[in-house]
């Protein structure tokens, strides 16, 4: 394997109100587990802030893989929807900023991996919808849950990940009608899509509705590094 690490942009947010020591200011936060994913999947990671959209596509050409990480829901406007009582409050500014990330991966052919709200904002981007609220997904609060998820053959994901494994997971939302271009790549066992991806697989595009980043298993984060590597000595 080379020794190349390639670098892989993780989408970040603002939080107003965030203290330490004697501060208490707006900040840029990401969950450690994300870069740590990426690190120990043999990665170099730098988190990607909220910025204007114009400024998306300059970004990721300036890196060689993306994620977009999880987070709030996606504001049902996006696809076209009436919010339900159940969505949570908008993000406006991180919906704007990580959909036109998505956009300028997809047209650079940037391999992407979109994370939970990050499966979702992939699939709105390609003209999708969302589920606003389903049950048994999500359990006590701040706590993630496990549950298994299959592998459809033949595709990418289950390339990668061939067999029935357990994922932590927190979510109250999932795909509805498939963007132009995705298919499903696993299952829950209650039907839920829980991967997607692009096919047919010209690109290196996947997403997980569960947390890869709250796990041991590096198997998804490292075929991204090796697939944004092999981008990078392909000379693309």
């Amino acid at each position: 394997m080379s020794s190349h690490r390639p670098l892989i942009g993780v989408s970040t947010y603002l939080e107003s109100g965030t203290r330490w020591g004697v501060w208490e200011l707006e900040a840029a936060l990401l969950p450690a587990g994300y870069p740590r994913l990426v690190q120990r999947a043999g990665g170099l990671a730098v988190m990607l802030p909220p910025d204007a959209p114009e400024h998306a596509a300059a970004t990721v050409a300036r890196l060689d893989g993306l994620v977009i990480a999880g987070g709030p829901d996606v504001e049902p406007v996006r696809y076209g929807a009436a919010p339900d009582p159940r969505t949570g409050p908008p993000a406006r500014a991180r919906d704007t900023w990580e959909l036109a990330l998505v956009e300028a991966a997809l047209a650079a052919r940037v391999p992407l991996l979109g994370i939970c709200r990050g499966m979702q904002l992939l699939n709105v981007a390609l003209g999708g919808t969302l589920h606003q609220h389903l049950e048994g997904h999500i359990g006590v609060p701040g706590v993630f849950g496990r549950h298994p998820v299959k592998p459809v053959p033949g595709t990418r994901y289950a390339a990668v990940v061939p067999e029935e494994t357990e994922v932590p997971t927190f979510h109250h939302q999932a795909v509805d009608r498939l963007g132009a271009g995705l298919v499903p790549s696993a299952y829950a066992v209650d039907g839920t899509v829980e991967a997607l991806e692009l096919s047919p697989a010209r690109d290196w595009v996947l997403g997980v509705q569960w947390h890869p980043e709250m796990g041991e298993d590096v198997r998804v984060m490292r075929a991204l590094v090796e697939a944004a590597r092999d981008r990078v000595e392909a000379g693309s």
